[in-house]
């Protein structure tokens, strides 16, 4: 299974909900589907999406919240899970690919290669309610639809091939990216 056709099997789902997205390959692939004002791509701030995430669906609780998040992120961060555990936003969807590679800073093998780390079992041991593992495309979609009508946090921990774009490439950096998004909020 590639994350790019689970995001763009997911892109008519994200436009009425705010979405954060971790570095590279994953924000590429989202961004080259179509821009929306609702889309916040952390560029250059590797593990901290869904700690964004979780501030975003505490302080706005009608607003559905999806953070797109990759395994090296999220080993990179593993007291966001706990926290996440801890709080439980019911607005909240995260979604981890797993990919076994720190794709998007030079291709090194993750944590969750040798087999050992399994990022679903942190999860739930971290106290994430909903937490799904899937590893096909129909496992997917089926517990994003389940997520999506749930009113308690989900977390989808999709095991997806070592693939990203062919290119990389924004038409704006990150502080444009960071006042659209707030003003999008904003005028809701």
């Amino acid at each position: 299974m590639k994350r790019a056709d689970c995001i763009e099997a997911l892109y008519p789902e994200l436009e009425d909900r705010l979405v954060v997205t971790i570095m590279g390959a994953c924000a590429q692939e989202l961004y080259d589907l179509g821009h929306r004002e609702n889309f916040f791509y952390l560029q250059h701030a590797m593990g901290l999406a869904s700690s964004i995430g979780l501030g975003l669906a505490m302080n706005l609780p009608d607003e559905k919240v999806v953070v797109l998040d990759g395994d090296g992120s999220v080993l990179m961060n593993m007291g966001g899970l706990a926290t996440l555990g801890r709080y439980r936003p019911r607005n909240l969807t995260h979604i981890i690919f797993d990919n076994g590679s720190l794709l998007s800073t030079g291709g090194f093998t993750s944590h969750t290669t040798s087999g050992i780390v399994d990022l679903a079992t942190v999860a739930k041991g971290a106290g994430c309610p909903n937490v799904t593992p899937v590893n096909n495309m129909f496992q997917f979609m089926e517990a994003a639809a389940e997520a999506f009508e749930n009113e308690a946090m989900s977390t989808i921990v999709a095991k997806v091939e070592a693939i990203g774009p062919d290119h990389f490439g924004m038409d704006f950096k990150l502080p444009e990216n960071a006042i659209r998004f707030a003003r999008f909020i904003k005028d809701r």
